[in-house]
């Protein structure tokens, strides 16, 4: 096939292969957290829009393999060095969570909300991780076509999700 690179650079099949593994380990802390809240008497909110992230997360990265494929990129270290320290913020979120963290809205009624960590300093930190994750992976490889469709993308789709989570933790401030 001409034109289509027959080898992915390693570095960069390490980085999609580790994003990949981390984000379905995170679906299986998701699964494991609601349905222990949910049996706890937790609800979800808008559960409809959900389905829409797991097919936007998912295209993004498979866009992203396909992407490296065709293109054999280099890593721009600077911008992957940027986005390793990024996960430090996703893991602060995750541990000031613990057993609230989920992928999707679920509250726990008599449940405080939480005002540690990260949350001590701004609103929806989580999102604000995921923002600069789908713009910055596709820019460190240099896919900055995926970057500005995948960030339009996913910042409507969270605007959405956001009056849905504010709306369902109201009752609880």
């Amino acid at each position: 096939m001409t034109g289509v690179s027959q080898e992915m650079p390693w570095p960069v099949l390490v980085l999609l292969v580790c994003v990949t593994v981390q984000r379905l380990g995170e679906l299986v802390l998701d699964r494991i957290n609601t349905r222990a809240l949910l049996a706890q008497g937790a609800v979800e909110h808008g559960p409809r829009h959900y389905p829409l992230f797991i097919l936007l997360h998912s295209s993004w990265l498979v866009s992203l393999f396909v992407w490296t494929l065709a293109v054999e990129p280099s890593l721009n270290w600077l911008l992957c060095g940027l986005y390793v320290v990024l996960q430090g913020g996703r893991v602060w979120v995750l541990l000031t969570l613990g057993r609230f963290w989920t992928t999707r809205v679920i509250s726990l009624p008599d449940a405080p909300l939480i005002n540690l960590g990260p949350y001590k300093y701004v609103r929806h930190p989580n999102y604000w991780i995921v923002v600069c994750e789908v713009a910055l992976l596709p820019s460190v490889i240099g896919a900055w076509e995926i970057a500005v469709v995948y960030s339009i993308l996913n910042a409507a789709l969270l605007a959405h999700r956001i009056k849905i989570e504010n709306a369902a933790l109201l009752p609880r401030r």
